[in-house]
């Protein structure tokens, strides 16, 4: 297979904004396949989970890992594949301003920011909402054409509001249904008479925008017995993943990042209503009341194991996620709800710094003044610091490694041993030029890894 050829396919917006983000330590919103390195049984996890969201199964996932150890990255990954396949997706980080619960105003914070991250494939960025629902009526109108009504008949607009209010009939009977109904179905009649103030009003509802039912009343210009809060807003996404599937999707697939901001929570009665919160969506997800959706949660290990302050601390939540008493490091299990994310093996740290030279020569359309035997170098120096064989991230060896390719780039008369050598000290990086030529060719190899 030829690589380097099909990174010549690569968008220069996709792979400028890669590695701008590797540069930073940011997880790429885009482009993450291009570096996807390693992970093979994870991400087969978790698309796994992607095929039962399609049967119409609830499923659940914490992915857990040190800081810069891929989780987000991977999140990242499996979001672009739930696209592709057809999936709706929506994300938010989690911060002292967007929890899980809070009662002013955090919970329904977290919502609204998934609102405004709701993707399609056609809308991989977000602000999917609108072009989803537009899709649906359309649909709809098209079954109608093809039964052969007149568009401009009296009968085709009385045959798709009855369609529509059928559909929207099976989730009147779910907490919020009744009025989420009404909305999407004045939603749709405002897009038809062309009300934009309407219309408008309709999107804020849905999108939690409102403060008072007081205030949506006025707005909607029609009463409304619920508006989403703190309370019910995760109701409001199990609607999101019924409607989703009623459109023609797959299913709804959400991501919550960023989850030890639960644990940095110092009040416990507010952390436990988090951890509440977090036990409802788990069943609901598991004991089948949540139809289409997906959740995946990525944390850190303190935010899982901590037995003071960790989802360990809630004794409902430990008894369902702590290992089994037959688990062990030597075997793995990924059917079960955490998955913990090991350190890449050293031909897998290897196979990624070699994609990113190439991806970096792309970019740049010259090849960077580095050899084979440079990167092996510093793949060593990178080991060879205190702890670093079993703690080291490919957020922080990439950031070095980009830098490091910076100033090549931009310092013509520098060479790579004066670079590394400043940072690690010039007799361990004497010392490592000596002894790994041979023996790093030997153990590191791009052309064994599957990219």
């Amino acid at each position: 297979m030829n690589h380097t050829a099909d990174l010549q396919k690569i968008p220069k917006r996709v792979l400028n904004s890669l590695l701008i983000s590797v540069s930073a330590g940011v997880v790429p919103r885009i482009g993450a396949p291009y570096i996807a390195i390693g992970r093979k049984d994870e991400i087969g996890a978790l698309l796994s989970d992607l095929e039962q969201v399609n049967e119409g199964c609830g499923t659940m996932r914490f992915i857990v890992g040190r800081y810069g150890s891929g989780k987000s990255f991977l999140m990242q990954l499996i979001r672009g594949y739930a696209l592709e396949r057809n999936f709706i997706t929506a994300d938010a980080d989690l911060s002292p301003e967007r929890r899980l619960y809070g009662a002013s105003g955090s919970g329904v914070a977290t919502y609204r920011e998934l609102m405004k991250n709701m993707a399609s494939k056609t809308s991989p960025d977000g602000g999917a909402l609108p072009k989803m629902i537009a899709r649906w009526i359309d649909g709809m109108k098209a079954e109608l054409l093809a039964e052969g009504l007149d568009p401009e008949s009296e009968r085709f607009v009385s045959s798709l509001n009855a369609r529509v209010a059928q559909k929207l009939r099976e989730v009147e009977f779910m907490v919020g249904g009744f009025d989420f109904s009404r909305v999407i179905t004045e939603y749709y009649r405002a897009s038809s008479e062309g009300n934009d103030e309407k219309r408008s009003a309709c999107l804020r509802w849905l999108r939690g925008e409102f403060a008072t039912k007081t205030e949506a009343r006025s707005a909607l210009g029609f009463p409304v017995s619920v508006i989403v809060d703190d309370e019910n807003w995760y109701d409001f996404i199990k609607l999101w993943a019924i409607l989703v599937r009623f459109i023609g999707y797959r299913g709804l697939i959400v991501f919550i990042d960023e989850c030890v901001n639960l644990y940095k929570i110092n009040h416990r009665v507010s952390r436990e209503n988090n951890y509440e919160k977090i036990l409802s969506m788990f069943n609901d997800t598991l004991q089948g009341r949540a139809e289409g959706l997906g959740l995946i949660l990525g944390g850190t290990p303190q935010f899982m194991d901590d037995p003071r302050r960790g989802l360990f601390s809630y004794e409902a939540l430990r008894s369902r996620l702590c290992d089994s008493r037959f688990a062990s490091e030597e075997y793995r299990n990924l059917i079960g709800p955490v998955i913990r994310l090991k350190r890449l093996s050293d031909d897998e740290l290897f196979a990624l710094i070699s994609r990113v030279t190439k991806l970096y020569a792309v970019n740049y359309g010259k090849e960077p003044r580095i050899t084979e035997a440079e990167m092996v170098r510093f793949l060593e120096l990178s080991l060879s610091r205190a702890g670093a064989d079993s703690m080291i991230t490919p957020r922080e060896m990439l950031r070095d490694y980009m830098t490091v390719l910076n100033i090549l780039m931009q310092n013509d008369t520098v060479t790579f041993d004066r670079v590394v050598g400043g940072a690690f000290g010039g007799t361990e990086a004497a010392s490592a030029a000596d002894a790994t030529e041979e023996k790093g060719r030997a153990v590191y190899s791009a052309e064994d890894i599957e990219f």
